[in-house]
């Protein structure tokens, strides 16, 4: 089964993001910041997927990215920022540092979809 890894501060975007993720037939995982994120892709298979925010305590996302795409099979999952920074310097920061595509908070089920089919990992049935 595909996985995704949820990282957000906020509990109730996890929540959101899970039950999303959840219906397009993923196992979600979660992480409250950056550094959760990296100990929880350094002990366990990579997930398929990376739901991420930007700004959170300890570890923010684009350093969460950085270190990811170092570890090894770290290029393989599609990270996707979730995040309320919608400034195009944001965005070019977020697509040097290897992430696949970006979303603006809020977001519904069918923005995610949209950008789920996009980077290939789900397919109209």
């Amino acid at each position: 089964m595909r996985s995704c890894l949820i990282v957000d501060d906020s509990v109730v975007i996890r929540k959101l993001v899970r039950t999303i993720i959840e219906d397009f037939d993923f196992e979600c995982h979660d992480a409250e910041h950056g550094e959760a994120a990296l100990n929880f892709c350094k002990t366990n298979p990579l997930p398929t997927l990376v739901m991420l925010d930007w700004n959170m305590p300890v570890m923010n996302g684009l350093d969460f990215l950085k270190s990811l795409r170092t570890l090894d099979n770290g290029s393989a999952p599609v990270v996707i920022f979730c995040t309320t920074e919608n400034d195009m310097t944001h965005i070019q920061m977020a697509l040097e540092a290897g992430a696949n595509d970006f979303i603006m908070k809020p977001f519904d089920k069918e923005i995610v979809r949209g950008k789920l089919e996009q980077n290939h990992l789900w397919e109209p049935r």
